[in-house]
Parts: C-alpha cells; structure tokens; sequence
C-alpha cells in the first residue's frame, strides 16, 4: 500500500517507528536479569571473521542475481575463506562464539539445516509472488499486498497451536507435518497459470504459512534442548544465522531459477513482442524448487533419533 502512495523506498520507513516502539517496550517491559557467566570473554576474532564471511556471501549472491557471475563467484570463494578461518578460530579459543562441538550431535545438525530449509522455502516465495502477480496478473502493489498477506497469517493461526502440540506429543510429528504442508503447497503453486483463480492462489499461500508455523516453532525448541544452558545463548544467535542465510539463500535461489527458466523471454516481455503470460513456466520452476526443498527438509528431520534433551520424541 504505501508503495502505492509513495515511492517504493517508503516501504523502509515502516520500520522505523516499530523499532523504536520495540526499544521502549523492552526498555520497560522486559525483566532485568544478572548473566548467567559474568567473567565470559567476547571471542572478537570470531564475531570480526563470522561478520565478513556472511557479508562476503550475501554481497556474491546478490552479485550473481545482477547477471555478473565472475565477481560473485570471487565474492563467494573469499567467503568460504573466510568461513575456513572462522572454523579454525572457533576451535582453538577457549570461549568460541559457536561451540563447533555441538555439531558432532546429529541432531543439532540436522534441526540447524532445518531452520535454514524452512527460510529457504518461504523467503523464496515471498520474494517471487509478487512479481507472478503484478507482471503476469497486472494485479497492482496495493492488492498484491494483500494476497501476499495469506502467508503469514496462515503462520500465525497455526504456530501457537504447534508450540502446545510440541508440548504435548513432542517436536519431531509436528516438524515433518508442517514440512509436508509446505511440500504440499509448494507442488499447488507450481501448477499456477495465467488464469488460476487469486482465491486458490490465497489459499495455497495460507497453507504454505500453516506449514511454516507448524514446523518452524517445534525445531526452535528442538534445537535450544540439544544444547546445554551455557550454550543456550549462542544457539539463540545460530538460529537467527540459520533464519537469515536461508532467507538470502532462498531468494538468490528462485529469482536465479526463474530467470535461468525464463532466458531471453524476459527481453520478449519487456519490448511487449510476447505477453506477460508466457513467463508463467518459469514461476512454476522455482515454486518446484521450494517444493525439492521442503521435500528435503521432510528427509533430514526423519534422521532425527529420540535423546535426552528432546523430552517425548
């Protein structure tokens, strides 16, 4: 809406007073509590390599979305550089920003990929749904907002219901129920056209956020009970590391697939020689890819074995 009414940057400035509301709140809201290790150390060669190697793979993969695939390929080899230094760093200080240790736990492993898969899926479709529907639709921002809006509200209906689930059954059956949800969904708005009905395409939405809801709470709490109290903290960061790499994964991904599907006929469309609608095909390649990832997502979490932190598994 506010794209609408104003320029297209406008859409930052809504943040600004959330964030602002969010500090005061916490400021006033939030308990006080003394640290758990008052006489811990920042690891600053750790956070300083951990800092430029996600940046380095950020900068090379939106590099390579910008059509020059040699200077994002160079952004991306200096990355893994630097994540090579940062391993070799974590595993010889005493306090590592990233205990590496927890990985050798298979399903520590396996729940952080989880986290990255689940982003990857939904940031992909986030990110591509709109173009589907203002290019291929003519569907203006105002409206398509709204569509795009089915999403997070089927996340919303149904990750409080999970989190009592997980409670109760455990976090392992809710896990692969939202991944197949999401699978599901995915595979529905593969098969879109020019013509599908916008209340279907809502539908498929809102059921690809039930899904993200219903998996994405459980493997949070999956995660923080594979890991000690003293490592709590720093699980607390991997996830939002997870969550934000499979987000830039995800839509470096589907943009580069529906690009790579489409080829030349994006030119077509510009110069109006063919109609919007002959891309369709390649937005139904990159929801098939979100559908391969969810599908490895349901894959990984069945390697998931009952332990001791995971009570009811």
């Amino acid at each position: 809406m506010n794209i609408s009414a104003f320029s297209w940057r406008s859409i930052f400035g809504v943040n600004i007073p959330i964030g602002i509301i969010g500090i005061i709140l916490g400021y006033y809201i939030l308990p006080h509590k003394e640290p758990l290790f008052p006489d811990a150390k920042l690891d600053v060669p750790g956070i300083l390599l951990f800092f430029i190697a996600l940046s380095l793979l950020i900068i090379g993969l939106t590099t390579i979305e910008k059509n020059n695939p040699v200077m994002g390929s160079a952004f991306i080899i200096f990355s893994l550089a630097c994540w090579a230094l940062f391993i070799v760093q974590e595993q010889r200080t005493k306090e590592p920003l990233i205990n590496l240790f927890l990985f050798k736990n298979r399903n520590y492993s396996v729940q952080s990929v989880g986290i990255l898969l689940v982003q990857m899926g939904i940031s992909g479709v986030l990110v591509i749904m709109p173009f589907y529907l203002e290019i291929v639709r003519a569907i203006p921002p105002d409206t398509t907002g709204l569509i795009v809006l089915a999403l997070p509200v089927g996340m919303i209906l149904t990750a409080p219901i999970s989190g009592k689930m997980a409670d109760v059954i455990g976090t392992k059956k809710p896990i692969l129920v939202g991944f197949s949800l999401c699978a599901i969904a995915q595979f529905f708005l593969s098969t879109i056209t020019a013509d599908t009905r916008i209340g279907y395409i809502g539908l498929y939405l809102m059921l690809l956020g039930a899904g993200t809801g219903i998996a994405f709470s459980p493997l949070t709490t999956a995660l923080m009970n594979e890991s000690s109290v003293s490592d709590r903290a720093a699980t607390s960061g991997l996830l939002r590391v997870m969550s934000n790499l499979g987000s830039t994964l995800g839509v470096a991904a589907v943009i580069f697939i529906a690009i790579l599907a489409a080829g030349p006929k994006i030119a077509e469309v510009s110069s109006h020689l063919i109609p919007p609608s002959d891309l369709v095909f390649a937005f139904d390649f990159a929801f098939l890819f979100g559908m391969l990832i969810s599908f490895a997502g349901l894959f990984l979490m069945l390697l998931v074995t009952p332990s001791e932190g995971t009570a009811h598994q």
